[in-house]
């Protein structure tokens, strides 16, 4: 596609880590200016992530958010306050059966219900890593129960056998077909949510509300789950650090998150 109009693009949407933030999920100085920067021209700037809303609060200060959060890919949809515009649920018997296949592949289950994150096991992989990503802890429970699941925004596998995520990841679209988006936010996490919860679905959603048209919005992002908003975007961006699968996918290339990939697409694509 080549380099954007920047008078064409009038929403910037990104994805948080591994694109927004560094590997120790630090916000840069030079991410918030070129954020400010962004909106001294009239480019609008929103955030999607496979975190929970509250797990984006920290950034919603420094980057002066006033556009709806999607979190869980597009499953809950807050305001800057954290009130809740719309959610979309995993419907019951989606929930059980992703719930039980993940357990059956040998995965980790991690459940996202209302505003709890429920786990297993304390010791399951990852669990501290994403304690600090998110910052709140998760509520450890013996099983999940039918309630919790008949709330369920987000079912997380959980393993560092990639293969065997990849391979769960083909189970769940196979067993689940329309009834759930199953994608991976990070090769060691398989993220499964309502259907139409999903980042192509972010961008439409944000299109249709904001009454702007996908052309005029620019995506970027790093994982597999992040292609799915490149697609209907105007005009989409990869990191340096994302796969060559991933990187395949984008109209451009930026630098790695841990230098300064995110401002450095702004810079050249949207402010030049």
């Amino acid at each position: 596609m080549g380099r954007p109009r920047p008078d064409k693009i009038k929403l910037f949407l990104a994805d948080v880590d591994g694109t927004l933030v560094t590997k120790d999920k630090i916000l840069t100085e030079r991410a918030q200016k070129a954020v400010r920067d962004l909106e001294a021209k009239g480019i609008k700037f929103a955030l999607t992530s496979g975190r929970p809303p509250k797990g984006m609060k920290m950034l919603i200060e420094p980057l002066k958010i006033t556009t709806p959060i999607a979190g869980f890919n597009g499953g809950l949809f807050v305001n800057a306050d954290m009130s809740i515009i719309e959610s979309r649920t995993l419907s019951p018997e989606a929930a059980h059966k992703t719930a039980d296949l993940i357990a059956k592949q040998g995965l980790d289950v991690w459940l996202y219900s209302g505003d709890d994150w429920l786990i297993h096991d304390l010791n399951a992989p990852h669990r501290e890593k994403e304690e600090h990503t998110v910052q709140f802890p998760p509520k450890v429970v013996k099983e999940y129960t039918d309630e919790q699941l008949k709330n369920a925004v987000k079912i997380v596998g959980v393993s560092d056998d990639l293969d065997k995520v990849a391979a769960c990841e083909k189970a769940v679209r196979e067993a689940l077909g329309k009834s759930a988006s199953a994608a991976r936010s990070q090769p060691y996490y398989l993220d499964v949510t309502h259907p139409e919860a999903n980042k192509g679905g972010v961008v439409a959603y944000l299109a249709r509300t904001m009454k702007i048209d996908p052309g005029e919005i620019a995506t970027i992002g790093d994982q597999p789950n992040d292609v799915l908003m490149f697609k209907p975007s105007g005009f989409s961006i990869a990191m340096g650090n994302a796969s060559e699968a991933v990187q395949k996918e984008a109209d451009v290339v930026t630098d790695s998150f841990d230098d300064e990939g995110f401002a450095k697409a702004v810079e050249k694509y949207l402010l030049a």
